[in-house]
């Protein structure tokens, strides 16, 4: 038995296995890839001071700490069922059962699908399976592409493509309907992209977007070119959205029509834009499928990405001796998933009976950390998440003291 099983190798789950080894505690990490670091692996950018943000890197850097401290991790190792023990948790996975006094979940976030006609065929796949093959596997998809959907996701790895010497056709829009809901409503996505033009390659794409927080997006969309406009010289067209991914035994191209600002399809404007391959960009989930299975309460928060375990700042669950951290409990950037792991593991520690006389001091500077990252963070994935964060720990408190109530009546 192990004083914490971490689930999930990724940014969150290295940073939280790190403080809590430092602080004493045996700790395994397992994860069901084949290499430690999550989706760190994946991500290559240039931050707005000039430096580049490699995630290999970080990764590598996080895992060799890791082992430093004495961490066990285990890689290839995946986790189908979770029961509580007399100890603690008795968690079945490929390689066996394993017991552990403590468990920190931080399976992170898996990309959401928006099926169309077509996206069954060979060299069609989600934005993330490209920025895998691209900057993990160095294996180019394809010399061609076209990426549907324009989010923060989308931006960030269309970049990452060019760089891996792939020519971006465009980024259009998924057709509107049930369920690409808000991103396939040119208003909608417009709002969202003015968030990001800080992201922007020139002075002028910046200024813009400065001057355009004060427009309202259903005036600034009826003057967005039809052509788009460039983001890293790749255009980016709203007022186009993909209606089917052609091809016969592989992709070929996608079948494109016109919208209105609306998201409404103009008749007579359908055409195809050839492509070796297309990504798909649905944007990101928590991946909270093994805290339902344990127990926990949860709350929807669109803000965070959908359906989010209840927890507080010191990233306690409502169930006993289970802990949460990373894009699990809300989508952001890896930034502050690693701030977040940090305050996991010394609130483990703490829990655990840790006799480090500065642990309580140090978990309040590590959450006054996870707040200054989010706060600076390059890339908001929704906006509103710091106010969403405190709602989710509202309700982890309003839980608590109704369970404390429950328990004096019995």
């Amino acid at each position: 038995m192990v004083s914490l099983l971490i689930i999930g190798a990724g940014p969150a789950g290295l940073s939280a296995a790190i403080a809590a080894a430092e602080q004493g505690l045996d700790v395994k990490v397992i994860d069901e890839f084949s290499k430690a670091g999550g989706r760190l692996l994946g991500q290559l950018h240039q931050e707005p001071n000039g430096d580049w943000w490699n995630g290999i890197a970080m990764g590598e850097k996080l895992h060799q700490e890791a082992l430093r401290v004495g961490v066990d991790i285990q890689c290839e190792v995946s986790v189908f069922d979770i029961s509580r023990s007399a100890t603690g948790w008795t968690v079945y996975t490929s390689q066996g059962m394993m017991e552990t006094r403590k468990l920190l979940l931080a399976t992170g976030a898996s990309e959401i699908p928006i099926p169309l006609p077509g996206w069954t065929l060979p060299g069609v796949m989600s934005i993330g399976a490209a920025q895998v093959m691209g900057n993990v596997h160095r294996v180019k998809p394809g010399n061609t592409c076209v990426i549907i959907g324009a989010n923060v996701l989308s931006m960030a790895i269309a970049n990452e493509l060019r760089l891996c010497g792939i020519k971006v056709k465009e980024i259009i829009l998924p057709a509107a309907g049930s369920i690409s809901k808000d991103a396939g409503r040119p208003e909608k996505v417009l709002a969202s992209l003015m968030k990001l033009t800080h992201l922007a390659p020139t002075a002028i794409l910046r200024q813009a977007g400065k001057l355009g927080k004060f427009v309202n997006p259903s005036f600034a969309i009826k003057f967005f070119p039809k052509k788009g406009i460039k983001l890293f010289d790749i255009p980016i067209r709203i007022k186009k959205a993909a209606i089917e991914i052609v091809g016969d035994e592989h992709a070929t191209g996608v079948r494109t029509v016109a919208i209105s600002s609306e998201g409404k399809e103009i008749p007579g404007s359908e055409k195809v834009t050839e492509a070796d391959f297309v990504c798909i960009a649905g944007g990101l989930a928590p991946m909270s499928e093994l805290a339902s299975v344990v127990g926990c309460s949860f709350k929807y928060v669109p803000e965070l990405g959908g359906h989010v375990p209840v927890h507080n700042e010191r990233m306690q669950t409502n169930v006993p001796n289970l802990f949460v951290a990373g894009n699990i409990t809300g989508v952001e950037s890896a930034k502050v998933a690693m701030a977040q792991g940090k305050v996991a593991g010394l609130s483990i520690a703490l829990e655990s009976g840790s006799t480090s006389k500065e642990i309580e001091l140090l978990l309040k500077v590590a959450i006054e950390e996870v707040r200054k990252t989010r706060a600076t963070a390059l890339m908001q994935f929704q906006p509103g998440i710091p106010e969403a964060r405190e709602m989710v720990y509202r309700q982890f408190l309003l839980e608590e003291q109704a369970m404390k109530r429950k328990e004096s009546v019995s």
